[in-house]
């Protein structure tokens, strides 16, 4: 799926199943806690941190597409439109970081 079409998805969601979207700062202090969902399970499963016996549980995938639907959510509300912003932002990131990180001997 597009990132376009993601963001139309989501959309529709909100439009037949919720009443409205959450206000801009609403979904920046939700994206906030998702991303803390995220951050808990990669410490402690990757990290050094012991995961709990309720955290084992937990899915990394749905935490991150709860991030991913949060992201869409500012994205649609705020009149971003999130293909072409990546899709620049890639351009960017290859242009400018391709001998960056080839030459980085800490990554060898």
């Amino acid at each position: 799926m597009s990132i376009t079409k993601a963001q139309q998805e989501v959309d529709s969601w909100i439009k037949a199943h919720g009443v409205r979207y959450f206000n801009e700062l609403t979904n920046m202090a939700q994206l906030t806690e998702e991303v803390g969902e995220v951050a808990r399970i990669i410490a402690r499963r990757y990290g050094e941190q012991s995961e709990k016996e309720s955290d084992k549980d937990k899915d990394l995938g749905e935490e991150l597409a709860d991030v991913l639907f949060v992201v869409l959510c500012l994205a649609n509300q705020t009149g971003v439109d999130l293909q072409e912003a990546f899709d620049k932002k890639l351009k960017l990131k290859a242009k400018r970081d391709h001998d960056r990180h080839q030459n980085n001997e800490k990554l060898k």
